[in-house]
């Protein structure tokens, strides 16, 4: 069999105008619906579903008893027509589910490439998630949730809905979050999160120079280890601080806020608590 034809496993159930493009291999006991649209040489390993309006990119691969494109998990919905929308080189779990949109909430809910989904991750309706992003088990996004490049959500972390995860921002294992992560830091704990300053580690395996990082940590200095207020903290970084493209993410990103974001650090948190 040639490389580019497409493998479709004797047991599997693909509807006759679903659309499978050069390379795909369709395993054991998957269900391929009538609107899913699948690019070059993804894989679907065994027992996948993939229902609705779905978009699935070149290169990804799914592991078994995953579920994408399925009913958002919301009242309201209807069964109007809404889409899920997958980029390149994903890499799904076992057990994950991605909910299509909802017309309320836009009608998409959009993943982008070189994400890597580990096992019974959760993404909801409407969510937009970038690329090169990294979910871990049980890692769980409420319907309308915002993540952007790079952003890694540990175990059993859940997003409330509605809320934004900055770039590079990194949240720790088992955390509640219920406002918006700032790009670059380093966010953990329930209830409430705290802040725990830059997420240097991520940044520098990312390849950001120390003079970058100094830059941030300035930044990161004023808005959350001085006595000014977030106006007054914008005010100063803009003053004081060197222009940059993490600058202006960062200020673009808390001027767009409408959760308010996670602002009490924990070394805060130990002096109140102590």
């Amino acid at each position: 069999m040639s490389k580019k034809e497409v493998f479709i496993h004797e047991t599997a159930n693909v509807h006759p105008k679903a659309q499978l493009e050069a390379g795909v291999r369709i395993g054991p006991y998957c269900y391929i619906g009538e609107r899913v649209t699948i690019c070059k040489e993804t894989v679907l390993e065994a027992n996948v579903f993939i229902s609705g309006k779905t978009e699935i990119g070149e290169k990804c691969f799914f592991s078994p008893f995953s579920s994408i494109g399925t009913e958002p998990q919301d009242v309201t919905y209807k069964g109007e027509d809404t889409l899920t929308k997958i980029g390149d080189r994903n890499v799904f779990r076992e057990f994950i589910t991605v909910n299509r949109g909802t017309v309320k909430g836009g009608g998409k809910t959009i993943i982008g490439s070189s994400n890597y989904f580990m096992a019974y991750s959760h993404v909801g309706h409407d969510c937009m998630v970038g690329s090169e992003t990294v979910f871990t088990n049980g890692a769980t996004l409420g319907g309308h949730v915002t993540v952007d490049d790079y952003v890694t959500v540990s175990a059993f972390s859940g997003v409330h809905q509605f809320c934004r995860i900055g770039k590079y921002a990194y949240i720790g294992g088992f955390s509640v979050i219920t406002q918006d992560v700032l790009p670059y830091c380093l966010v953990a704990g329930s209830r409430p999160a705290l802040i725990y300053g830059l997420n240097v580690v991520g940044l520098r395996r990312k390849g950001f120079s120390r003079e970058r990082i100094k830059n941030l940590k300035e930044v990161f200095r004023i808005i959350f280890y001085s006595d000014l207020n977030t106006a007054q903290a914008i005010e100063k970084i803009e003053q004081d601080t060197a222009a940059s493209e993490e600058r202006k993410e960062i200020i673009g990103f808390i001027r767009a806020s409408k959760r308010g974001f996670i602002k009490k650090t924990g070394e805060e948190w130990k002096v109140n608590s102590g």
